[in-house]
C-alpha cells in the first residue's frame, strides 16, 4: 500500500466568507487558520499547501474578552537603537482592526515559507463588503 500525495491538478480550493462580528478573536483566528492549512479537507498532507481561501468580513466588530483592549501591546522594532515601538490593542482597533485579525491568524500558521504561502490566501475587510463575489464564497458560520 503506497501513502497518497496530491498533486497540484488534484487540490481544487474553495473560498469561504466568515463574518467576524460577535465572535472572540482567538477562536476565529485557530479556526480560520484551520482552514488555511488544509486540515479541515481529507487531502490534508503537511508540506503541501492544500488550504482554501478565507475572507473575513467586520472585522471592526471583533469581540475582545476580559482586559486585553486595554492591556495588550502590539510591539514593531523599526530597525534603529531605541527603535521599540508600540500600540494598544483599542487603538489598533479603530486605526486598522484588520492587522488584529491577521496577525492573530498569521501567529498560528506555520513559521516557514508554507506559512507564507498559506497567509496570502486570508482576506480581511472591515465593512461587509468584499471584492471577490466573483469567486462565489460559501457562508462559513462559526457557533
Amino acid at each position: 500500500m503506497s501513502t497518497y500525495f496530491p498533486k497540484e491538478g488534484d487540490i481544487t480550493r474553495k473560498w469561504f466568507v466568515v463574518d467576524a462580528s460577535g465572535l472572540p478573536l482567538g477562536r476565529l483566528a485557530s479556526r480560520v487558520a484551520r482552514i488555511l492549512m488544509g486540515k479541515e479537507s481529507p487531502k490534508y498532507t503537511p508540506f503541501i499547501d492544500t488550504g482554501d481561501h478565507v475572507v473575513i468580513i467586520n472585522a471592526e466588530k471583533i469581540k475582545i474578552t476580559g482586559m486585553k483592549a486595554d492591556q495588550k501591546i502590539y510591539h514593531h522594532y523599526t530597525g534603529y537603537p531605541g527603535g521599540i515601538r508600540g500600540e494598544e490593542m483599542k487603538k489598533r482597533l479603530v486605526r486598522k482592526p484588520e492587522l488584529i485579525i491577521e496577525d492573530a491568524v498569521s501567529r498560528m500558521l506555520p513559521k516557514n515559507k508554507l506559512g507564507k504561502q498559506m497567509f496570502t490566501k486570508l482576506k480581511v475587510y472591515r465593512g461587509d463588503k468584499h471584492p471577490h463575489e466573483a469567486q462565489k464564497p460559501e457562508a462559513k458560520v462559526f457557533a
